[in-house]
């Protein structure tokens, strides 16, 4: 606001999240049967963006076989206890960005 005494005008400042981008990619993974799997990447910046994990094209959840963790930038997918069934592409997406192992 600038106020002159007898005139007054405002202006507003708005701002827009800039995108998050994968600075570190997921990395393959092999391990046996009835053994974890995990799986990691970091974004350049902590983001309010709504962030996936695919295995497949099957969209997954945090539940008692996957743990799904966010510490700052890092991202991470916990596989419990893999069977063959597990085999396949693991995919990470955040806004139009996406890796995949």
């Amino acid at each position: 606001t600038c106020d002159t005494g007898d005139q007054q005008t405002t202006a507003a400042v708005q701002l827009k999240e800039a995108a998050a981008t994968i600075v570190e990619r997921l990395k393959d993974v092999a391990t046996y049967e009835g053994e974890d799997a995990v799986f990691e990447c970091r974004l350049s910046r902590e983001t309010a963006q709504d962030a996936q994990w695919f295995l497949g094209d099957v969209p997954l959840q945090s539940n008692e076989m996957n743990e799904i963790r966010v510490q700052g930038t890092r991202h991470s997918l916990i596989l419990r206890k893999v069977t063959l069934e597990d085999c396949g592409s693991i995919s990470f997406k955040v806004g139009q960005h996406s890796s995949a192992a």
